[in-house]
Order: C-alpha cells, then structure tokens, then sequence
C-alpha cells in the first residue's frame, strides 16, 4: 500500500482540503518546501549566494548591443509646493490705558 493509486493521491488531497482550506494549502506548501531546502542546503554544508552568480570561466559570453537612445535630459528642477496663504490676525488698536486724574 502506498500512494502509487490516483484514487489514494486523489483522497489524500480531498481531506487535506476539508482539514486545511483552500487558501492555507499554498502557504503551507511554500513553508514545507522552503523548510525542506534549508534542511538540504545545512546537511550538504553548501552555501548559496544567489547575488553572486557568474557564469562558467569557458563559457562565450553573449553581449547584446544597446539600442542607440537620445541622451537623456536632466528633469527641470520642480520649484517647491505653494504653502497656502494664512492670513495674518488683524491688530485691533488698544485703547490708551486710562490716567488717573492729575491732584
């Protein structure tokens, strides 16, 4: 007995939808295989560093020539936001403190 018959893979996939959903089987995929490469790559001992791919020392390298371009134009200097004018509080004139009359 295994998962060698259609119908055993067929029923597998039918209870793990009822158990899980269908929105938690990708995410729960992704997080198996991930964690199944990372398991690898620590038994191995290799290192990957995806950044610094360089092609074989034998290999012809292939160079596309670059389309012929304009000479691009620096952007014009975009002047600043306009603040919204804030209008000013209106000064009332104060009313000369009163003087006690002279004795």
């Amino acid at each position: 007995m295994g998962l060698d018959n259609p119908l055993h893979i067929a029923f597998l996939v039918v209870i793990l939808l009822l158990v899980f959903g269908a929105r938690r089987l990708p995410e729960i995929g992704r997080s198996l295989g991930s964690g199944m490469r990372e398991f690898k790559t620590s038994v191995t001992g290799e290192m990957q560093h995806p950044q610094q791919t360089l092609p074989p020392a034998g290999a012809p390298q292939q160079q596309t020539p670059a389309p012929a371009q304009p000479p691009a134009q620096a952007p014009a200097p975009q002047p600043p936001p306009a603040q919204p004018a804030v209008a000013e509080p209106v000064a009332t004139p104060a009313a000369p403190p009163e003087q006690p009359p002279a004795a």
